[in-house]
C-alpha cells in the first residue's frame, strides 16, 4: 500500500490551523478584553505578554493557507471564491490589529486611546470573521457554474459561530493573562474568565445541537452506529474540562486555567473535524477528490518537512526565552 499523501497533507493543514487557533487566539483575545481594563499601565502589561511572540504566531495561518493552495487547489479555489468577503474582513482586521499593536507604544497620551480602540476593533473583526468562515464552512459550500453570491456565506448560524469563536479567543486571552500577570490584573482576569468559560460552553452546546439540524450529512455521521459510541465521550470531556477550568480559577492560579482552556478549545476543534471528515469542502468534496497530483503533493511535502520543525523550534525557543510573569509598568516595549 502506498503512502496516502492527501491524508498527510490534511493532517498537516489541520495541525497548522489548530496551532494558529491556540497561539494567535489568545493574542486576539487580549485585544477583545481591553474594554474590561481601563488602566493604561495594565493594558500595556497585557500587550507586553505577547509582544515578543505575536508575529511568529501568525506563521501558522500562512502555513495553513499556503498548504491548502498547494495540496488541495480545487478546495482552495472553491472556498476562496465562496468566502472571500469574510476572508478579506479577517485580513483587514489582522492588519489593523498589527498596526495598532505597534503604534500604541509610540503614540503620545493624547493619541493612545485611539490606538487602543483600533486594537480592540481589529482583534474583534479578525476573530468574528474567522467564526463566520467556520460557520459557513460547516453549513456547506456548493460550487456553482456562475460563481458564488457575494453574501451566500451569511446566515444566523455563521453569525453565531462568529460570536462563539470570539468568546473562545477571549477565554484563551483571559487565561493566558492569568498565567502571565499578577496582582490586580491577574485577579480581574480570573473574574472575567469564569463567565466567559460558561459562555463558551453554552456556545459549544448550541452549535452541537444546531449543526446536525442544518447539515443532514453531519446528523447521519453523529447518530449512526458505531459512530455514536465513538463520539459519545466528546461532550462528557467538554463538560469535565469546563468544570476543571472553573475550579482552577480559584485561589491564586498559574498555568492550570490556560491548560484547561486549551483542552476545551481542542475538544471543540476535534468535534469540528469529526463532523466534516473526510470532506475538505462540505458537504461532498473529499480530500482525495480535491487533492493535487501525487507528484505535487510529494514535492511540497519535502518542503513542509523542513519548514514545520523550524517553526516549532523558533516558537518553542521564543516562549522559553520570554517565560515568566510580566509586571505592570515593565515589559518588552
Amino acid at each position: 500500500m502506498g503512502i496516502d499523501l492527501a491524508l498527510i497533507w490534511f493532517l498537516i493543514i489541520g495541525f497548522g490551523v489548530m496551532m494558529y487557533v491556540v497561539t494567535d487566539g489568545f493574542d486576539l483575545g487580549i485585544g477583545m478584553l481591553f474594554p474590561f481594563v481601563r488602566d493604561a499601565a495594565q493594558r500595556d502589561a497585557m500587550v507586553n505578554t505577547v509582544a515578543p511572540v505575536w508575529d511568529g504566531n501568525e506563521t501558522w495561518l500562512v502555513l495553513g493557507g499556503a498548504g491548502l493552495m498547494a495540496a488541495f487547489p480545487k478546495a482552495y479555489s472553491i472556498l476562496l471564491s465562496a468566502l472571500y468577503a469574510p476572508a478579506i474582513l479577517m485580513l483587514v482586521g489582522l492588519v489593523w490589529r498589527g498596526v495598532s499593536f505597534e503604534f500604541r507604544f509610540k503614540a503620545d497620551e493624547s493619541h493612545k486611546p485611539f490606538w487602543d480602540k483600533a486594537f480592540m476593533l481589529g482583534s474583534f473583526a479578525a476573530s468574528f470573521s474567522q467564526g463566520l468562515i467556520l460557520g459557513a464552512f460547516i453549513e456547506g459550500v456548493q460550487p456553482r457554474a456562475g460563481g458564488q453570491g457575494v453574501m451566500d456565506w451569511l446566515s444566523p448560524f455563521a453569525v453565531f459561530t462568529g460570536l462563539g469563536v470570539s468568546a473562545a479567543y477571549a477565554l484563551l486571552g483571559a487565561t493566558w493573562l492569568v498565567l502571565k500577570t499578577e496582582g490586580e490584573l491577574q485577579r480581574r482576569m480570573q473574574k472575567l474568565a469564569r463567565p466567559i468559560t460558561w459562555g463558551v460552553l453554552l456556545a459549544i452546546a448550541v452549535v452541537s445541537v444546531w449543526t446536525p439540524l442544518i447539515n443532514p450529512d453531519v446528523a447521519r455521521r453523529w447518530f449512526s452506529l458505531p459512530n455514536m459510541l465513538y463520539f459519545a465521550p466528546v461532550p462528557v470531556l467538554v463538560l469535565a474540562s469546563a468544570w476543571s477550568l472553573s475550579r482552577r480559577l480559584r485561589g491564586t492560579p498559574q498555568s492550570g486555567p490556560f491548560g484547561w482552556a486549551l483542552v476545551l478549545v481542542f475538544l471543540g476543534y476535534s468535534g469540528f473535524v469529526i463532523s466534516v471528515w473526510p470532506n475538505i469542502v462540505p458537504p461532498s468534496l473529499s480530500i482525495w477528490d480535491a487533492a493535487a497530483p501525487p507528484q505535487s503533493l510529494g514535492f511540497t511535502l519535502v518542503g513542509a518537512l523542513f519548514v514545520i520543525p523550524m517553526i516549532l523550534t523558533y516558537s518553542a525557543w521564543a516562549y522559553y526565552v520570554f517565560r515568566g510573569k510580566v509586571k505592570t509598568g515593565e515589559g518588552y516595549h
